[in-house]
């Protein structure tokens, strides 16, 4: 039973990284690629995920359940910001908190797909499902 727990908690640690791998990808494509540059809260955003896609494998190869305490923090952090920048984006967030204020406005979805989808809610879709994962590897995996 706590290899099978084990084996679990690995696959989920391992498609928190395929995701992490895939949100950063994403970013570099948007923005070496398709030359949008990033707004403040991305660049905050991009600092809690980019680490993630080198310290996510360091637990994988052999399984260790410690990489969860290391990875959660940045994830969580990282979900927190894009949570802000959503409600930004929306318009919920008042004038006088909006954080950028010079150089590309957090505000303007820069892309915006079937009217609703644009670069800021992917970040959360990211982060969520990463903060999920990891919520149920921390509960399967060994203690």
């Amino acid at each position: 039973m706590k290899e099978c727990s084990s084996d679990s908690a690995w696959s989920l640690v391992f498609g928190c990284w395929a995701i992490a791998g895939a949100s950063t990808l994403g970013a570099l494509f948007f923005s070496e690629i398709m030359e949008l540059p990033p707004c403040v809260l991305c660049w905050y955003q991009r600092i809690f995920m980019f680490p993630l896609v080198l310290i996510l494998p360091l637990g994988l190869f052999p399984y260790d359940a410690k990489v969860i305490r290391y990875a959660l923090p940045l994830a969580l952090v990282g979900w927190a910001i894009s949570f802000f920048q959503v409600l930004l984006v929306a318009g919920l967030i008042p004038e006088g908190l909006r954080p950028c204020s010079q150089g590309v406005p957090c505000s303007v979805a820069q892309i915006q797909w079937l009217g609703f989808v644009n670069i800021p809610l992917l970040s959360f879709i990211a982060f969520s499902v990463m903060n999920a994962l990891l919520f149920v590897a921390r509960k399967r995996g060994p203690t």
